[in-house]
């Protein structure tokens, strides 16, 4: 696992310049950097030693010097594959698997990507054609970024590398935080800053000539269905999530297993164990607030195979540590990213690799959204002046007590839902319910910033790819719609980027491509059955797991924000949104800010989640406009947090 970076300019790199990139990500790679330049081009890499210690310096090129490589990732068929290549008559140096995309670039050029299976970003610069190849695996578990100036071109696995070299890259993109916004994740190619795009999963990028050509190189569909009994397909199932859990432990190092005491990660454990036998590490957080600690489950699933279960309890004085949050993501996220990072920080003090559920939800059908939009449909069979006249007034009188999934929440989610016509715009509406719609922004943005974005309606994101998705049921199309957008964006990139803030490589079996494949031509009614979600996981793990794991709701991995932003944070927060940059300058309506905290303060609607997206804006604000340092910004918020 590393962090890459590079730069192709007519004028030549100056090593200066990658080693300006290659500490920003130092963190990424804390083991081993190397710095390729060759007339107009220049590789820098910091290494994360997982695959063949002491063998796999990068950059790293073939035996002529033609073809150099800058690689981040994990290869999990390099084995494979290196005795496939030796056979063509191709020779190694090494035991990594960086070699592997060496030597397979030769013999298939760009479509070296179709033999790759796990998680990569890399760059390869071919001397013989005076190219650079860039290309990012297919569900984006890894990031590339890049930006052209003129005939410069820069990449980087983070936005701040390229930020340490080119300046005129810090100009925010207003239509990314309108989007941010609602959707809680910026889509590809996008991001916060208009001049740097990011690379898209499943996508090669092709730099000749001076001019850019991207591809994509693979697609999966949910519009086949085997021809399979329950019990094949179930057996089937066993037998890919064994295959997939044992190639995934690939490794040099010890490999532990993040734990949250869910089903996802519990059956990841429990196939680790079947394979590595009891002992090896897991790791817990916990917190205070009952209705969101998951600790006790995580400890029942650590007892049953006997691994080494090491936890921490968090509590909120976690205002401190937002700067360095917000800093490590390149964006402003969710409080689910506070989550990651102390998981990430826990399990980083005693082994370099870990295993999550991540993925688990999309792959068989955990959310309860799935379920939740046939409620809505039901609903809506009730003519709509009696929704909007009659239970619409009531719903708004009801109060929120913040407990997880409480029933105020559930009401009024399916209420706004019902108001909204076609499934696509439903299920868009769905994934973002706790955020801003469309008429929360227009309320919330200044007449002169709603001018520059109204034209822009966030929900057309997921709906596009929920009318496009390669199926034929609702249940397939919100898969596909969550695979394509919020999965790649949201979730696997918190997973990478406070994984590597730590120096921690964490890898998530449940999207290994061939394991997507495969559950795309699984039959829904094997997803969900009888209004249970994830219906053949369950009974694949009623021979994993402890009854009490198998058969409890499903729970998110959360803090109690809501709680604190009620009452130990409210002062905090109250003064540093209301002087926020946003607010300050008029952008962000001051009033409709106070009336948010007011609301979630008196218990009248739950915007906990609003609230921590302003926060996390205001705060990368302040870091990637504003160049404040982490540090120092840390220092002000906890200077704050005590008036």
């Amino acid at each position: 696992m590393c962090g890459i970076c590079g730069k192709v300019s007519p004028a030549g790199v100056h090593r200066s310049e990658l080693s300006a990139m290659l500490r920003t990500v130092m963190h990424r790679g804390p083991d081993d950097e190397g710095v390729y330049i060759q007339g107009r081009v220049g590789l820098g890499t910091r290494r994360l030693s997982i695959i063949d210690l002491p063998g796999g310096h990068q950059p790293m090129s073939n035996e002529d010097g033609t073809v150099c490589v800058a690689y981040n990732g994990e290869i999990y068929n390099y084995r494979e594959l290196r005795e496939e290549l030796i056979r063509k008559g191709h020779h190694f140096h090494s035991n990594s698997d960086t070699e592997v995309v060496v030597h397979l670039y030769e013999e298939m050029g760009e479509r070296c990507v179709e033999k790759l299976r796990g998680m990569f970003a890399f760059a390869i610069w071919d001397e013989a054609e005076q190219k650079l190849v860039l290309a990012r695996d297919r569900t984006g578990q890894k990031p590339l970024f890049y930006t052209q100036d003129g005939d410069d071109f820069l990449f980087a696995s983070e936005v701040k590398a390229l930020l340490a070299v080119d300046k005129r890259a810090r100009e925010m993109d207003f239509a990314a935080v309108h989007h941010y916004l609602t959707l809680r994740f910026i889509p590809a190619p996008h991001t916060m800053l208009r001049h740097i795009e990011k690379l898209p999963p499943a996508h090669v990028l092709v730099l000749q000539n001076g001019a850019v050509r991207l591809s994509r190189y693979w697609t999966f569909s949910f519009a086949d269905k085997l021809a399979l009994s329950e019990t094949e397909f179930l057996d089937e199932l066993r037998y890919r999530l064994h295959e997939t859990i044992r190639s995934h432990l690939v490794s040099d190092v010890p490999v532990g297993a993040l734990l949250s005491g869910g089903m996802d990660s519990s059956m990841v454990v429990a196939l680790m164990a079947r394979e590595l036998g009891p002992r090896f590490k897991t790791f817990s957080i916990g917190v205070e607030a009952n209705d969101f600690n998951e600790l006790p489950y995580a400890r029942l699933v650590a007892e049953h195979y006997g691994t080494t279960q090491l936890e921490e309890c968090v509590e909120s004085n976690l205002l401190p540590l937002l700067p360095r949050i917000v800093w490590h993501l390149d964006e402003p996220s969710d409080p689910v990213a506070a989550c990651q990072f102390h998981a990430a920080r826990l399990a980083a003090r005693h082994v370099k690799v870990v295993l999550g559920g991540d993925g688990g939800d999309e792959l068989f059908a955990g959310f309860d959204r799935y379920l939740g939009l046939g409620y809505v449909d039901t609903y809506a069979m009730l003519p709509g002046p009696i929704r909007r006249r009659l239970f619409g007034p009531l719903i708004e009188q009801l109060s929120d007590s913040f407990t997880y999934k409480s029933v105020t929440q559930k009401i009024r989610w399916m209420h706004q839902l019902s108001l909204l016509s076609g499934s696509g715009a439903r299920y868009a509406a769905a994934t973002s319910f706790s955020r801003f719609d469309h008429g929360d922004k227009h309320a919330l943005f200044s007449d002169a910033l709603w001018r520059k974005v109204a034209h822009l309606d966030s929900a057309d994101v997921i709906i596009a790819h929920f009318e496009a998705a390669p199926a034929s049921n609702v249940l397939d199309r919100m898969l596909y719609a969550d695979y394509m957008t919020r999965l790649p964006e949201h979730s696997l990139m918190l997973v990478d980027r406070m994984a590597m803030a730590h120096g921690l490589e964490a890898r998530s079996p449940f999207v290994d491509h061939e394991l997507v494949e495969f559950m795309a031509a699984f039959p829904s009614h094997l997803k969900i059955r009888n209004r249970q979600l994830k219906y053949a996981l369950r009974r694949l793990a009623a021979d994993y797991l402890p009854a009490q794991i198998v058969n409890r709701e499903k729970q998110g991995f959360m803090f109690p924000v809501a709680y604190w932003f009620r009452n130990e944070l409210y002062p905090f927060l109250k003064a540093f949104l209301l002087d926020s940059y946003f607010v300050r300058e008029g952008l962000f309506r001051k009033a409709a800010v106070l009336d948010l905290l007011e609301q979630h303060r008196a218990s009248r609607a739950d915007n906990h989640v609003r609230l921590w997206m302003l926060l996390n804006l205001a705060i990368w604000h302040e870091l990637y406009i504003g160049q404040e340092s982490p540090a120092a910004l840390a220092e002000h918020l906890a200077v704050l947090e005590t008036k």
